[in-house]
Protein backbone atom coordinates (compact mmCIF):
# COMPACT_ATOMS: atom_id res chain seq x y z
CA UNK A 1 0.00 0.00 0.00
CA UNK A 2 1.80 3.41 -1.13
CA UNK A 3 1.98 5.96 1.22
CA UNK A 4 1.28 3.32 4.35
CA UNK A 5 -2.03 2.99 5.96
CA UNK A 6 -4.14 6.07 6.42
CA UNK A 7 -7.42 4.71 7.85
CA UNK A 8 -8.69 1.26 9.30
CA UNK A 9 -12.42 0.61 9.42
CA UNK A 10 -14.26 -2.50 10.97
CA UNK A 11 -17.48 -4.35 10.78
CA UNK A 12 -18.86 -4.34 14.17
CA UNK A 13 -21.12 -7.76 14.44
CA UNK A 14 -18.46 -10.56 14.54
CA UNK A 15 -15.75 -8.23 14.22
CA UNK A 16 -15.49 -5.49 16.53
CA UNK A 17 -17.63 -6.67 19.38
CA UNK A 18 -19.13 -9.80 20.01
CA UNK A 19 -23.16 -9.43 19.58
CA UNK A 20 -24.36 -12.64 19.28
CA UNK A 21 -25.08 -12.93 22.82
CA UNK A 22 -27.96 -10.13 23.06
CA UNK A 23 -28.99 -11.05 19.65
CA UNK A 24 -29.30 -15.08 20.63
CA UNK A 25 -31.09 -13.60 23.87
CA UNK A 26 -33.36 -11.74 22.20
CA UNK A 27 -34.43 -14.28 19.42
CA UNK A 28 -34.54 -16.97 22.31
CA UNK A 29 -36.99 -15.24 24.37
CA UNK A 30 -39.22 -15.04 21.67
CA UNK A 31 -38.97 -18.76 20.74
CA UNK A 32 -39.52 -19.59 24.80
CA UNK A 33 -43.13 -17.02 24.40
CA UNK A 34 -43.69 -19.13 21.42
CA UNK A 35 -43.82 -22.35 24.06
CA UNK A 36 -40.83 -24.05 22.21
CA UNK A 37 -37.27 -25.24 23.46
CA UNK A 38 -34.92 -22.63 23.52
CA UNK A 39 -32.15 -22.96 20.23
CA UNK A 40 -28.59 -23.65 21.02
CA UNK A 41 -26.27 -20.98 20.82
CA UNK A 42 -24.06 -22.61 18.67
CA UNK A 43 -26.67 -22.89 16.09
CA UNK A 44 -27.39 -18.84 16.46
CA UNK A 45 -23.99 -17.53 16.73
CA UNK A 46 -22.81 -18.08 12.46
CA UNK A 47 -25.73 -15.93 11.87
CA UNK A 48 -25.28 -12.98 14.37
CA UNK A 49 -23.86 -11.04 11.30
CA UNK A 50 -27.02 -11.63 9.46
CA UNK A 51 -29.04 -9.90 11.94
CA UNK A 52 -33.12 -10.58 11.82
CA UNK A 53 -33.12 -12.35 9.11
CA UNK A 54 -30.32 -14.81 10.42
CA UNK A 55 -31.80 -15.12 13.46
CA UNK A 56 -35.49 -15.57 12.82
CA UNK A 57 -34.10 -17.92 10.15
CA UNK A 58 -32.19 -20.26 12.75
CA UNK A 59 -34.59 -20.08 15.15
CA UNK A 60 -38.05 -20.55 13.18
CA UNK A 61 -36.60 -21.64 9.70
CA UNK A 62 -38.21 -18.61 8.83
CA UNK A 63 -37.23 -16.57 5.11
CA UNK A 64 -38.47 -13.00 5.20
CA UNK A 65 -41.36 -13.86 2.21
CA UNK A 66 -43.21 -15.93 5.29
CA UNK A 67 -46.50 -14.45 6.07
CA UNK A 68 -45.44 -14.64 9.88
CA UNK A 69 -42.06 -13.29 9.37
CA UNK A 70 -42.59 -9.67 9.77
CA UNK A 71 -44.49 -9.57 12.76
CA UNK A 72 -42.07 -11.78 14.64
CA UNK A 73 -38.92 -9.54 13.16
CA UNK A 74 -40.55 -6.74 15.05
CA UNK A 75 -40.86 -7.70 17.95
CA UNK A 76 -37.33 -9.43 17.93
CA UNK A 77 -35.98 -6.34 17.13
CA UNK A 78 -37.92 -4.66 20.01
CA UNK A 79 -36.16 -7.24 22.30
CA UNK A 80 -32.95 -6.88 21.15
CA UNK A 81 -32.74 -2.73 21.21
CA UNK A 82 -34.02 -2.99 24.86
CA UNK A 83 -31.41 -5.39 25.72
CA UNK A 84 -28.81 -4.06 22.87
CA UNK A 85 -25.50 -4.66 25.56
CA UNK A 86 -26.31 -6.60 28.46
CA UNK A 87 -23.32 -9.17 27.18
CA UNK A 88 -21.39 -7.45 24.19
CA UNK A 89 -18.37 -6.76 24.74
CA UNK A 90 -15.41 -6.24 22.47
CA UNK A 91 -13.36 -9.72 21.08
CA UNK A 92 -10.48 -10.29 23.39
CA UNK A 93 -7.73 -8.01 22.46
CA UNK A 94 -10.30 -5.73 20.31
CA UNK A 95 -9.45 -3.08 22.78
CA UNK A 96 -5.52 -3.26 22.15
CA UNK A 97 -5.59 -2.72 18.76
CA UNK A 98 -7.55 0.24 18.68
CA UNK A 99 -5.37 1.36 20.98
CA UNK A 100 -2.44 0.59 18.93
CA UNK A 101 -4.39 2.69 16.34
CA UNK A 102 -4.68 5.35 18.68
CA UNK A 103 -0.81 5.50 19.42
CA UNK A 104 0.13 5.02 15.75
CA UNK A 105 -2.10 8.10 14.84
CA UNK A 106 -4.27 6.39 12.32
CA UNK A 107 -8.11 6.83 12.47
CA UNK A 108 -10.42 4.29 12.76
CA UNK A 109 -14.03 4.10 12.43
CA UNK A 110 -17.15 1.28 11.84
CA UNK A 111 -18.92 0.36 8.66
CA UNK A 112 -21.89 -1.88 9.61
CA UNK A 113 -24.87 -3.04 7.84
CA UNK A 114 -26.77 -2.74 11.22
CA UNK A 115 -29.02 0.67 11.20
CA UNK A 116 -28.68 3.49 12.76
CA UNK A 117 -31.23 2.92 15.61
CA UNK A 118 -29.32 -0.13 16.51
CA UNK A 119 -26.10 1.02 15.89
CA UNK A 120 -25.52 4.25 17.61
CA UNK A 121 -26.95 3.01 21.39
CA UNK A 122 -24.78 0.21 20.79
CA UNK A 123 -21.70 2.10 20.00
CA UNK A 124 -22.20 4.27 22.90
CA UNK A 125 -23.19 1.78 25.32
CA UNK A 126 -19.93 -0.01 24.44
CA UNK A 127 -17.90 3.28 24.97
CA UNK A 128 -16.74 3.46 21.28
CA UNK A 129 -18.79 6.35 19.82
CA UNK A 130 -16.11 8.94 21.29
CA UNK A 131 -13.41 7.33 19.54
CA UNK A 132 -14.17 6.50 16.48
CA UNK A 133 -13.54 8.51 13.35
CA UNK A 134 -16.64 7.50 11.64
CA UNK A 135 -20.04 5.48 12.22
CA UNK A 136 -21.75 4.16 9.69
CA UNK A 137 -24.56 1.93 9.98
CA UNK A 138 -26.63 0.30 6.99
CA UNK A 139 -28.88 2.99 6.38
CA UNK A 140 -26.45 5.84 6.20
CA UNK A 141 -26.20 5.61 2.38
CA UNK A 142 -28.24 4.34 0.12
CA UNK A 143 -26.68 0.96 -0.47
CA UNK A 144 -25.34 -1.17 2.16
CA UNK A 145 -22.36 -3.60 2.06
CA UNK A 146 -21.14 -5.46 -0.22
CA UNK A 147 -21.68 -2.29 -2.19
CA UNK A 148 -18.84 0.37 -1.56
CA UNK A 149 -20.99 3.30 -1.04
CA UNK A 150 -21.14 2.89 3.08
CA UNK A 151 -16.81 2.45 3.23
CA UNK A 152 -16.46 5.12 0.47
CA UNK A 153 -18.64 7.71 2.86
CA UNK A 154 -16.90 6.44 6.29
CA UNK A 155 -13.44 7.42 4.33
CA UNK A 156 -14.69 10.61 3.11
CA UNK A 157 -16.20 11.18 7.13
CA UNK A 158 -12.41 10.18 8.10
CA UNK A 159 -10.53 12.73 5.57
CA UNK A 160 -8.84 9.98 4.35
CA UNK A 161 -7.92 7.98 0.87
CA UNK A 162 -9.70 4.99 0.79
CA UNK A 163 -7.06 3.35 -1.73
CA UNK A 164 -4.22 3.91 1.86
CA UNK A 165 -7.37 2.12 3.93
CA UNK A 166 -8.36 -1.61 5.19
CA UNK A 167 -11.45 -2.43 5.91
CA UNK A 168 -11.92 -6.00 8.59
CA UNK A 169 -14.72 -7.91 8.56
CA UNK A 170 -16.01 -11.52 9.31
CA UNK A 171 -18.80 -11.86 6.18
CA UNK A 172 -18.38 -12.55 2.52
CA UNK A 173 -20.11 -9.01 1.97
CA UNK A 174 -17.92 -7.10 3.79
CA UNK A 175 -14.91 -8.41 1.84
CA UNK A 176 -17.16 -7.69 -1.38
CA UNK A 177 -17.39 -4.12 -0.58
CA UNK A 178 -13.86 -3.07 0.85
CA UNK A 179 -11.87 -4.20 -2.39
CA UNK A 180 -15.08 -2.36 -4.24
CA UNK A 181 -14.11 0.58 -2.55
CA UNK A 182 -10.28 -0.29 -3.36
CA UNK A 183 -9.34 -1.02 0.59
CA UNK A 184 -7.14 -3.78 1.54
CA UNK A 185 -9.44 -6.48 3.20
CA UNK A 186 -8.81 -8.26 5.96
CA UNK A 187 -11.19 -11.00 6.83
CA UNK A 188 -11.88 -11.98 10.75
CA UNK A 189 -11.89 -15.30 10.86
CA UNK A 190 -12.51 -15.13 14.82
CA UNK A 191 -15.95 -13.75 13.94
CA UNK A 192 -19.13 -15.39 13.19
CA UNK A 193 -18.09 -16.36 9.16
CA UNK A 194 -21.81 -17.44 8.28
CA UNK A 195 -22.57 -20.59 7.24
CA UNK A 196 -21.63 -20.22 3.67
CA UNK A 197 -18.28 -20.59 2.03
CA UNK A 198 -15.06 -20.56 4.32
CA UNK A 199 -13.56 -17.38 4.96
CA UNK A 200 -10.46 -18.67 3.46
CA UNK A 201 -12.52 -18.75 0.01
CA UNK A 202 -13.61 -14.88 0.23
CA UNK A 203 -10.16 -13.77 -1.43
CA UNK A 204 -9.10 -11.23 1.20
CA UNK A 205 -5.77 -9.51 1.14
CA UNK A 206 -5.41 -11.22 4.85
CA UNK A 207 -6.50 -13.65 7.12
CA UNK A 208 -6.33 -13.22 10.99
CA UNK A 209 -7.93 -15.87 13.50
CA UNK A 210 -7.66 -13.55 16.26
CA UNK A 211 -7.64 -10.03 16.71
CA UNK A 212 -3.80 -9.56 18.55
CA UNK A 213 -2.86 -10.68 14.70
CA UNK A 214 -4.40 -7.22 13.49
CA UNK A 215 -1.60 -5.37 15.70
CA UNK A 216 1.45 -6.44 13.33
CA UNK A 217 -0.43 -6.34 10.13
CA UNK A 218 -1.70 -2.81 10.71
CA UNK A 219 0.70 -1.26 13.14
CA UNK A 220 4.45 -2.78 12.27
CA UNK A 221 6.22 -0.25 14.79
CA UNK A 222 3.83 -1.24 17.67
CA UNK A 223 5.81 -4.57 17.76
CA UNK A 224 9.34 -3.39 16.83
Amino acid sequence: MSGGIAGVFFDLDGTLADTAPDLAAAANRLVIERGRQPVAYEKLRPVASHGARGLLGAAFGLVPDDAEFPALRDIFLDYYEADIAVHTRLFDGMPQVLSALEAAGIPWGIVTNKIARFTVPLVAAIGLAPRASAVVSGDTTAHAKPHPAPLLHAAASAGVDPRRCVYVGDDLRDIQAGKAAGMMTVTAAYGYCGDGEPPEAWGADHLVRHPAELIPLLVPEAGS
